[in-house]
């Protein structure tokens, strides 16, 4: 009522008991509609906090559904391959003991323990790509922004100078870059390197290039090892990329039969003879994991005779806890 009571020339009391009322229910008014609003504003933001909290809750069940399928997988893989060389150890033991017991070895006793040396190797070898694999899984994400033209050019020097005698050629594009963890980068790249540098190795005219190109709103022909929820799949394997930055490695090599590109990105999962070409399997499997870890996708294409490219993308914004 102070208004009213200021009010130059002022009312009568009668006239101020007569107003009071209406102005009090006019104040009630106020308060209420400002109260609707603040309410109005709360819901909104509950209902925008719990859309939030849903869609966590979705992305970290995918990842847990993905993270359970690689484990099932990969536990398979563990048990199974580790056990080739165990059956190769204890077969050759025991031919040992029989056929050697209390005579010194010959030939064919020398080729036993040299056998049983082989698979203890690759028991070793297998055993230390495993803790690489899971290191990879635990440690944090440190990202910023990588030249990633510079990453694959060092790599390729160093390729060079431990094999001084091949000739191939390196196609590095410059000014490449990305935003994701340095260390974990590096085994990305490393790993379709180190397969391009190897199955290359018969090849007099060998060829390896980097490179990467930006897909706006166009179609992506390929075929994924299992790619993230979530993501636009059309048909045919063929997948939207709306302006992301697609990046690839390509080899004039070997190449492989894409009927078992699925299995490419497994652990444990070879599409060469070990005596042909080197290693345990893993190194995919160790990439896949990284992308995923930086909510990208990665996946291959081959003929066989004819070569291998190898691409992954990263996504524009990583969490540190993915």
């Amino acid at each position: 009522m102070v208004g009213i009571a200021n009010r130059p020339g002022g009312y009568d009391q009668n006239l101020i008991d007569f107003l009071q009322p209406f102005l009090s229910t006019i104040s009630q008014l106020v308060e209420a509609l400002r109260s609707e609003r603040d309410r109005k504003r709360a819901e909104e933001e509950i209902r925008r906090l719990n859309a939030d909290l849903e869609q966590r809750v979705v992305e970290r069940t995918a990842q847990l559904v993905e993270a359970n399928k690689e484990l099932e997988s990969f536990s398979y893989s563990v048990s199974h391959d580790l056990r080739a060389p165990l059956r190769g150890i204890g077969g050759f033991g025991k031919a040992l003991l029989e056929e050697y017991q209390g005579r010194p070895l010959d030939e064919t006793g020398m080729d036993y323990l040299k056998r049983i040396r082989r698979a203890t190797q690759n028991m070793g070898f297998l055993i230390d790509d495993l803790l690489k694999l899971s290191k990879v899984t635990r440690i944090d994400l440190h990202t910023e922004s990588v030249d990633l033209s510079s990453m694959v050019r060092e790599i390729a020097e160093d390729y060079r100078k431990n094999n001084p005698a091949r000739v191939v050629e390196m196609i590095i594009r410059d000014g490449i870059t990305g935003r994701c963890d340095p260390v974990l980068m590096k085994i990305v790249v490393g790993n379709p390197l180190d397969n391009a540098w190897k199955f290359t190795g018969t090849n007099e005219q060998a060829r390896i290039e980097f490179g990467a190109t930006v897909k706006d709103d166009v179609l992506v022909k390929s075929r994924f090892s299992p790619p993230p929820a979530g993501g636009d799949e059309g048909e045919g394997g063929i997948r939207k990329s709306d302006g992301e930055t697609v990046y690839f490695i390509r080899d004039n090599g070997v190449g492989f039969d894409m009927a078992y590109v699925d299995k490419l990105f497994g652990a444990f999962q070879r599409l060469h003879a070990t005596e042909d070409f080197p290693g345990t399997g893993i190194g995919l499997a160790t990439v896949r994991r990284i992308i995923h870890r930086h909510g990208g996708r990665v996946w291959a294409e081959g003929e066989v005779g004819k070569g291998a490219t190898f691409y992954f993308t990263i996504a524009r914004s990583v969490s540190p806890e993915a």
